[in-house]
């Protein structure tokens, strides 16, 4: 497979208007987040409507668990996915190939391992985290048919990363789609038994979960085969194919710092939901409604975090350090302005829009409409955060994001809540948020700033030669367009494209 040019590749995120450029990646990331997070809404609908609240607070817990053991490979898929998109900026086949299979062994077999520890685990888990009693059979049962599905969610979400390292946000949209649009149909169809499916309530949520992404995986990698994709490997490759241990490394000390951070991240998560669970089911089930409204708040700030990061890694692969600056300051400017839209939306909506969570009469409901009150307005800041940390670590800078993250959520959030809570209350733990967010954004500016991220390395890789490699995979809509308008551009102005 050759390199082609980057009108004819439609996969080069080193050139073009950053702006543009940067929002067309990222609408098909956000639209797969927002796919993700309807499916978690309508399981969550369907679980308290049909099943209670003692249901609902069931998978709040489970999927904080849940959420932890996706952190433990997550900052593995974030590793692979800055090594592919920096050999793709480097057109250099060779290290993209090592990269893809090395990862993909690695993945399946720490997947299966981390599966048969959660399964085996799950009671004790949930009974650690202190779970009401009348909630914690469901949440036994439904976590561990997460679990048994959990080596198929781990390499769904890793090849959906790996697609978009290597400059395809579009791809993984579509099969988010036809995952997400299969579970809505199973949930109901196995929650409540209808025609010839059983009736298996809280499992059948999970078992949804698990044909749904299972089938989307299948026909992923039927797909890719068929495109003669950069990111699977031919059979023929796979006889000749020996894992790269310089990659197994990189994908351990450079992923472990990242999957640490998203283990901070769930692991005080875990914390708060024990601190709000002290309070009793319906304010348990009050917190996992509004949980489910933060969901769609950080979804603009997730998927141009996840675009920044692809960006970034590219053109620190073809060497494009002054676009990388670039892509930080459109960055933040769009997680600003698309964070506080939705905010302000539901601050104006509130409680209509929790009431999708929970019934209209339930005593729950004024206490979410009270937690989004006191909580909404600090992921305007988490949000600005994400998109500097996301850009640091595309050069292989992971320790520092790491430290502010412990410093946000352990230093200051949850001694906060503890702090607090002889004098406020609950209010303590939803005051400890936006708290917790401001400092991480200071420190993520400040070492954005001043740091020396700049310096950072992934992995050697080739000399770049300014075009990108053929993954085989369809360009985000549009970017073709934006290209060709940045090369008649820079035609005529010396300094290159401007936004």
């Amino acid at each position: 497979m050759t390199a082609r040019t980057n009108t004819a590749a439609g996969r080069d995120l080193t050139t073009g208007p950053i702006g543009k450029t940067l929002l067309l990646f990222a609408l098909p990331v956000m639209g797969s987040n927002i796919l993700q997070s309807v499916n978690g809404s309508a399981n969550a609908i369907w679980v308290s409507h049909v099943l209670g609240e003692a249901a609902l607070t069931a998978i709040s817990n489970s999927n904080q668990i849940y959420f932890l053991m996706l952190g433990a490979v997550f900052g593995m898929s974030m590793a692979a996915n800055i090594m592919i998109g920096q050999a793709v900026g480097a057109a250099d086949r060779a290290l993209a190939t090592r990269v893809v299979g090395t990862a993909t062994l690695f993945f399946i077999a720490i997947s299966i391992v981390v599966g048969v520890a959660g399964f085996t685990l799950t009671p004790a888990i949930l009974g650690g985290m202190g779970t009401p009693l009348d909630a914690r059979p469901d949440a036994i049962a439904y976590l561990r048919v997460i679990f048994a599905a959990l080596p198929v969610l781990y390499f769904f979400a890793f090849m959906m990363m790996a697609q978009r390292g290597a400059g395809d946000s579009r791809t993984p949209f579509l099969f988010a789609l036809g995952a997400v649009g299969l579970e809505v149909t199973l949930n109901p169809l196995l929650i409540i038994g209808v025609g010839p499916f059983p009736q298996l309530e809280i499992v059948g949520s999970a078992t949804a979960t698990l044909i749904a992404q299972s089938t989307a995986l299948t026909v992923m990698l039927v797909h890719l085969y068929r495109k003669k994709s950069l990111l699977v490997l031919t059979p023929a490759e796979w006889r000749t194919f020996r894992p790269d241990f310089t990659v197994v490394r990189t994908l351990i000390f450079k992923g472990l710092p990242m999957a640490f951070q998203m283990m901070v991240v769930s692991l005080a998560a875990v914390t708060m939901m024990s601190l709000v669970n002290g309070y009793g089911s319906q304010t348990a089930a009050a917190y996992g409604a509004a949980v489910q409204v933060w969901t769609y708040v950080q979804m603009p700030a997730m998927a141009l975090g996840a675009a920044v990061s692809s960006m970034a890694a590219q053109n620190v692969g073809a060497g494009r350090m002054d676009r990388v600056d670039q892509i930080a300051r459109v960055g933040v400017l769009y997680a600003f302005l698309f964070s506080a839209g939705p905010i302000a939306l539901i601050y104006w909506l509130d409680p209509i829009i929790l009431q999708a969570f929970l019934p209209a009469g339930s005593p729950s409901l004024p206490i979410a409409v009270h937690i989004n009150e006191v909580v909404l307005w600090g992921f305007v800041p988490f949000g600005m955060a994400f998109i500097f940390n996301g850009l640091v670590r595309a050069t292989g800078a992971v320790w520092p994001p790491l430290l502010a993250m412990v410093i946000a959520l352990w230093v200051v959030r949850i001694p906060l809540a503890n702090a607090l809570t002889p004098m406020l209350g609950a209010d303590a733990i939803w005051v400890s948020f936006p708290a917790g967010s401001v400092v991480m954004v200071l420190l993520a500016a400040g070492y954005y700033l001043w740091g020396g991220w700049r310096t950072a390395k992934m992995l050697p890789t080739a000399t770049p030669h300014g075009e990108a490699l053929d993954t085989g995979m369809g360009p985000p809509a549009g970017v073709e367009e934006t290209e060709a308008a940045a090369e008649a551009l820079s035609r005529t102005s010396p300094s290159g494209p401007r936004r």
